[in-house]
């Protein structure tokens, strides 16, 4: 079912989307059901749930009494990639960079969209849930769509076997060869809201 579909029969139903807040709260409603959004590629788009476990772990480190934020090195490698705002790497980022709040969360939804993307095409027509969706983003979020790409967790997971591929999220907790307990917890998380337990 889509989410069009239950839109129309709400609609039919008698909802009213003119009140404000209605259509964010059947969505919100859909989310916790895991009934999918369909994103700009027709396909599942990264939800709220997505967002805010990646917020929760990436934090937006460095933030300055002024307001400003700075760029700081991976916390695995103590070097490279540098890293700001909500986990925003890329060859624009490096020691020195500042940003405001505002750059920060622009990059953060651009990066978003584009991991949501990345998950989205890796996932290809294998039936996901939007639980599931997020888990995969957030993970790629912190490692990186080639991981996820070359993992045994999606290999199981287009196999069907969503239970193996549950319990793969827990193998990817080292960095830089040393167990981070910041990634132990996420992939807790992850792991969680994959099963369709959002945290």
């Amino acid at each position: 079912m889509t989410r069009a579909a239950v839109f129309d029969a709400a609609r039919a139903a008698g909802a009213d989307f003119n009140k404000r807040g209605a259509v964010a709260t059947l969505d919100t409603a859909l989310d916790m059901l895991g009934v999918p959004r369909e994103g700009a590629t027709g396909g599942l788009a990264p939800s709220p749930a997505a967002a805010a476990i990646i917020k929760e772990f990436e934090g937006c480190e460095k933030k300055q009494p002024d307001g400003s934020i700075h760029a700081y090195p991976d916390p695995g490698s103590g070097g490279d990639p540098w890293t700001i705002g909500w986990g925003s790497t890329g060859p624009d980022i490096r020691r020195g960079t500042v940003w405001t709040q505002a750059q920060a969360d622009a990059r953060f939804a651009e990066h978003l969209a584009e991991f949501g993307r990345g998950v989205a095409k890796a996932v290809g027509d294998a039936p996901t849930t939007q639980h599931q969706f997020d888990a995969m983003t957030s993970f790629a979020y912190n490692l990186g769509l080639g991981n996820l790409g070359d993992s045994t967790l999606l290999k199981l997971h287009k196999a069907g076997d969503y239970a193996g591929a549950q319990g793969q999220f827990g193998k990817w907790v080292n960095a830089a060869g040393k167990r981070m307990k910041g990634l132990v917890r996420r992939r807790e998380a992850e792991a969680s809201l994959y099963r369709g337990i959002p945290s």
